[in-house]
């Protein structure tokens, strides 16, 4: 199946710390993400969407600024070209203003139901964080 790739920017007024929680804990995602988020022994996060567990491991994390989620099939963990989800903490250096920008590269959603998916995604983040 052919992979889309969907990249937004959300301005978001909160601290990097505060909303980096949120995007790198799984009581952080769980609180907006997920329906439920666990750890397994690996480190690899298991999400929860609509009952369907979907397995991701951190490809890349820096601290306060990004972090990138590899997901797999835990039967076929060495398949290539799999889905993720990359979430970026971008200031403007001048207005000081916070942006989250998501990159989510996927083979489910068109432009449109991605837009949609994540405009109501990130609603809900800014309400749970106050931003």
């Amino acid at each position: 199946m052919v992979k889309s790739k969907f990249v937004a920017d959300y301005q978001i007024n909160a601290s990097r710390k505060m909303i980096f929680n949120y995007l790198s804990t799984a009581s952080g995602l769980e609180d907006w993400f997920a329906d439920e988020v666990r750890i397994d022994e690996d480190k690899n996060f298991i999400f929860f969407f609509d009952n369907e567990e979907h397995h991701a491991r951190v490809a890349s994390i820096r601290l306060n600024n990004h972090i990138k989620f590899d997901f797999f099939d835990p039967d076929n963990p060495d398949e290539e070209d799999h889905s993720y989800v990359e979430f970026k903490l971008e200031e403007n250096e001048v207005t000081q203003t916070m942006f989250l920008k998501v990159v989510d590269y996927t083979d489910d959603y068109n432009e449109e139901e991605s837009q949609a998916i994540w405009d109501g995604l990130i609603g809900k983040l800014k309400e749970t964080i106050g931003g």
